[in-house]
């Protein structure tokens, strides 16, 4: 019964109404898809790298000129890290996962397939087991092992190992109709001399040094090739895993049990997978901390709004309140009456900003390559102003309705 004489005095007066249902309409479109990226960027930066991170850390050395018996400086290196109390498996490797420097290459199904449709995934070389050293969940076949390693220097440019490891994305990618891969080859090269490895085994996941987020490539940062390789390259870089707890302690130590045999080497900085999660995905938190204080100052600014709006028509309506309230309207009438008209603005702006926010979701999908809004952030948000608006009119209209009768009828 009260709608109508509240629209009908909106009307008479519709300026600060339409300011404030703008108002609405322009925080619901920018907050549900502020949420939804937001939501999007701290999934990606909690995806599972596949490692067991907070007990591996990378450990590297640059070399200051020529070294001679490369091979065996690496073994040395390998067995006085090992000797460290609490070190649990160790390898040399090419590159570290989340280390955002890698080594990529495209790969074939057939030797005579085109280059152009081959499948570019991430390799780790190393001659140790990346499945104990990092921990990877061996889902099919078997680990590599002695007996697969090759040796291949720098200048090398032709070698491919018998035996692969790959993971289920890149498996899944590249033999999508195969029940199983194992056994499937796998080829490095195509053409004339296509060049064969054979995959025999599958860890659930492995996550590329770049780790990529490409929406329209599910599982693109996970596409990783494990080849049983030591390269004798004079800049040396290792994974170590310690037992859990023992990380901190092991690095102080391998730092100096390298630097006692460093005497053509220089120590870089040595990094834990935890840091370089930090660090590849800095970014993305850092955009999700700003998305986050965008909305809060969004929703200050509405609800000062309605809270300054609110306030003038109590203002306004002084006397009109004073004559209800003496005829016998109730305190209760007269809140009742500020929030049915708070809500019928917020409810217009709540329109509104639906087709903004969807406008404005469609512009983000065409200029970055995201993926469409859910509509279930469509309620969230107008729930979420609907209570804002809400609570930002009670006080106001708990004044007006506190206002004695004799009071509100004085004239100014």
């Amino acid at each position: 019964m009260e709608i109508r004489p509240i629209l009908s005095a909106m009307l008479r007066s519709k300026t600060g109404a339409i300011l404030i249902a703008a108002q609405v309409a322009l925080t619901l479109g920018i907050l549900c898809n502020a949420l939804y990226i937001v939501r999007d960027r701290l999934q990606l930066a909690d995806r599972p790298s596949g490692a067991v991170e907070d007990d591996v850390f990378a450990l590297s050395l640059s070399p200051i000129h020529k070294i001679d018996g490369i091979k065996q400086m690496q073994l040395d290196d390998e067995a006085a890290l090992r000797a460290i109390p609490g070190v649990k498996s160790v390898t040399w490797t090419n590159q570290v996962p989340l280390g955002q420097s890698s080594t990529n290459t495209g790969f074939a199904t057939r030797g005579d397939q085109s280059p152009d449709s081959t499948i570019v995934a991430t390799v780790y070389t190393g001659p140790g087991s990346f499945v104990d050293t990092l921990g990877l969940k061996l889902v099919e076949g078997r680990d590599l092992n002695d007996a697969d390693v090759i040796d291949v220097a720098p200048e090398t440019a032709d070698f491919i190992p018998r035996s692969v490891i790959v993971t289920q994305a890149f498996a899944r990618k590249i033999y999508p109709d195969a029940a199983s891969v194992l056994g499937k080859p796998l080829y490095y090269s195509t053409g004339d001399n296509p060049k064969m490895s054979t995959i025999v085994g599958v860890v659930e996941r492995l996550q590329t040094p770049a780790a990529q987020s490409d929406p329209k490539s599910e599982g693109k940062g996970e596409y990783s090739v494990i080849y049983p390789i030591r390269a004798l390259d004079q800049y040396t870089q290792y994974l170590v895993r310690t037992e859990p707890g023992q990380r901190s302690r092991v690095i102080a130590a391998a730092e100096q049990a390298l630097g006692r045999r460093m005497e053509d080497r220089v120590l870089l900085p040595t990094y834990t997978l935890n840091e370089l999660r930090a660090r590849r995905y800095r970014a993305d938190h850092a955009l999700a901390g700003m998305l986050i204080s965008v909305m809060v100052l969004l929703l200050l600014v509405t609800a000062t709004g309605i809270v300054g709006m609110a306030s003038l028509w109590v203002s306004q309506r002084r006397k009109q309140i004073g004559v209800r309230r003496a005829l016998g309207a109730r305190r209760i009438d007269i809140l009742r009456y500020f929030l049915t008209e708070n809500l019928l603005v917020t409810t217009a702006g709540i329109v509104g900003g639906i087709v903004l926010a969807m406008a404005l979701n469609q512009l983000l999908v065409s200029q970055l390559e995201l993926e469409r809004l859910p509509l279930g952030y469509l309620p969230i948000g107008a729930c979420l102003l609907w209570l804002l608006g809400v609570l930002a009119v009670y006080g106001p209209a708990w004044k007006a309705a506190s206002i004695p009768p004799a009071i509100a009828t004085r004239s100014a």
